[in-house]
């Protein structure tokens, strides 16, 4: 088995316990969403399950066309057809005030995801930080008329006081003139400024999860750094749980307490943060941090790379989803049943058969 490298340069690793962190604020349990084509169906989210504790950062991490982006736009209900949640549980608990028991229990996946109640808790209770401001804010609109809109959804207050909150989030979040910034168009401005416009509307009313679907993908590394960092900052003094999805591990070192690990649509192995890179369990996770270049490695050396590629998803292996490409699978067993997810005590479930002969029931889904 191969040995994992650490990850040197990482940020000092969150020691807390979960169990300090109380009741989750979200679980999500059993998630299937599927995409029923001519073709046939496509399993983009099979089964997965995670929890969110209140003030906890969650990053979900993968390669590109694992499933996450679907998963947590299955949360939010945000789900185009011919995709559908098939199974599975979503519980959101609004927290309650000064630690009481939470106000509100509702199971997300039961709601019509056009109805008015999914409508009140997406963007007020759960919101969303794109991937891409610029196609999500309107280019006839000044980003400033866009936060009021955001902010009065949730919030009937007066446009006057809209717009004063709306630029109090805008300074918050580190717009530089944020009473001129309020009516610029997203087009005027840079990457950076959208990102910091976007993270002020996601803010505007006081949500208990941002959801940030890989929000540092498309600006340069300097603004990356700034983005993460101010990401770090407010979470930190609003509160918020984060679930931060991206397929850099440089990025998830940084921000992340826990850490869920996915490929093709399916949970391989989640635990804390120092957990997962100091000691991975699954061959994927093993993968995935021997491709990550380090400051330590050596000069003119090509880094390791996981062997083939995702697999279509309307063909999918067999057993294991990661067989064919894992150097440690075992013919007749990973090939021919699907292992399950399993938490021997150690804090840190895998579903992986080196490590347990835990296999799935086969429900046929």
């Amino acid at each position: 088995m191969q040995q994992t490298p650490t990850v040197p340069e990482a940020r000092a690793f969150a020691v807390r316990s979960r169990t300090d962190l109380g009741e989750p604020i979200l679980s999500v349990r059993g998630l299937k969403t599927h995409f029923v084509m001519d073709e046939g169906t496509v399993r983009a989210v099979d089964g997965v399950s995670f929890d969110v504790h209140p003030g906890e950062v969650v990053g979900i991490v993968g390669e590109s066309g694992c499933g996450k982006s679907v998963a947590l736009k299955s949360v939010l209900r945000l789900i185009q057809k011919p995709g559908r949640i098939v199974a599975g549980e979503i519980m959101y608990r609004r927290p309650g005030r000064n630690g009481a028991r939470p106000e509100l229990e509702l199971d997300l996946a039961t709601l019509p995801p056009l109805g008015r109640r999914i409508r009140q808790i997406r963007g007020g209770d759960i919101a969303l930080i794109p991937q891409e401001p610029m196609a999500s804010f309107s280019p006839l609109h000044t980003i400033g008329d866009q936060i009021v809109e955001a902010i009065r959804l949730h919030d009937p207050m007066s446009v006057a006081d809209a717009r004063k909150l709306a630029i109090a989030k805008l300074r918050e979040v580190g717009m530089p003139s944020p009473e001129q910034r309020f009516r610029a168009y997203s087009w005027q401005l840079s990457g950076g400024l959208r990102q910091r416009a976007i993270i002020a509307m996601a803010l505007s009313c006081n949500p208990a999860i941002l959801v940030a679907d890989e929000p540092t993908t498309a600006i340069d590394v300097t603004t990356q750094a700034q983005v993460l960092q101010l990401l770090r900052v407010l979470q930190q003094e609003h509160g918020s749980a984060i679930v931060f999805i991206t397929h850099d591990l440089g990025v998830i070192a940084q921000l992340a307490d826990h850490v869920v690990v996915m490929y093709l649509g399916r949970v391989m192995e989640q635990g804390p943060v120092r957990s997962i890179f100091h000691t991975p369990r699954h061959p994927y996770t093993r993968a995935l941090l021997q491709s990550v270049p380090s400051v330590h490695s050596e000069a003119r050396v090509q880094l390791p790379t996981i062997a083939g590629g995702i697999p279509h998803p309307l063909y999918r292996p067999p057993g294991c989803p990661f067989h064919p490409r894992c150097p440690d699978a075992m013919p007749g067993t990973c090939d021919v049943r699907v292992p399950a997810m399993v938490d021997d005590g150690s804090g840190q479930p895998v579903a992986c058969f080196l490590h347990h002969d835990v296999a799935e029931a086969d429900d046929g889904a």
